[in-house]
Order: structure tokens, then C-alpha cells, then sequence
């Protein structure tokens, strides 16, 4: 499988998003990845494809361990805890000509929940 197709793979399994991904990477994120064991970290490179979505689902593989929210673009650069990921979705945004997010974009805080920290 491509790495374009596994992204949009991924969106689906992630955030139970259906649509059409582009061929072009806009962007490359890395991060440390916390192993289950709760103390290993791994360095990993994610790959962002955009996806225009077409469809929303009710139900998707990862849906209990994951909180989405569709959310205009300045919330998102807000909540967004990674340096990485504020700088696509500030390079990204403007692409769309839009100020608010909705589900034809591919603006979307997706992750596993957790509290944020003060």
C-alpha cells in the first residue's frame, strides 16, 4: 500500500473518516511515541496527507480510544500540544480559503483522550 492510501487507511481507523487523500505529502511530523510499557520512548516521522472528507461515521475501529472534534482552525492551533503540528495547520489553512473547519477539510484534533495539563 502506498504511504497516501495508508494515511487515509489510518484516518479511517483513527477518526472513522472516509475521503479522497492526495498524492502529496504537505507536511512531516516528528514525535515521541510512548510505548505500552509506559516508559520506552520511540522516535517517530509522521507522514500528512490531505484528505478531503466525504463521509463521517458512526462507528470506526479506534472510536473508543479516541476524541474527535471537528474545530475552526485557530481552536485547533490552540489545542495542539505539538510545535510540529501548529506549524501544518498554520501552512495548511490558508489553502482552503476558509476560516472555520467543517468536515470537507482536514483540520481534526484526533488522539487518544487525556486531560490536558495546566
Amino acid at each position: 500500500m502506498n504511504p497516501a492510501k495508508s494515511a487515509a487507511r489510518e484516518a479511517y481507523e483513527e477518526a472513522g473518516v472516509r475521503g479522497s487523500v492526495g498524492s502529496k505529502a504537505i507536511g512531516r511530523i516528528r514525535y515521541d511515541k510512548i510505548l505500552s510499557d509506559g516508559e520506552t520512548y520511540v522516535l517517530c516521522e509522521l507522514v500528512v496527507f490531505p484528505l478531503k472528507v466525504k463521509q463521517q461515521l458512526k462507528k470506526w475501529p479506534e472510536a473508543g480510544e479516541r476524541e474527535l472534534r471537528w474545530l475552526p482552525a485557530l481552536q485547533a492551533l490552540e489545542l495542539a500540544d505539538d510545535e510540529g503540528l501548529r506549524d501544518l495547520i498554520r501552512h495548511f489553512t490558508p489553502k482552503t480559503g476558509r476560516k472555520r473547519a467543517s468536515p470537507g477539510d482536514t483540520i481534526r484534533k484526533s488522539g487518544k483522550a487525556r486531560k490536558k495539563s495546566k
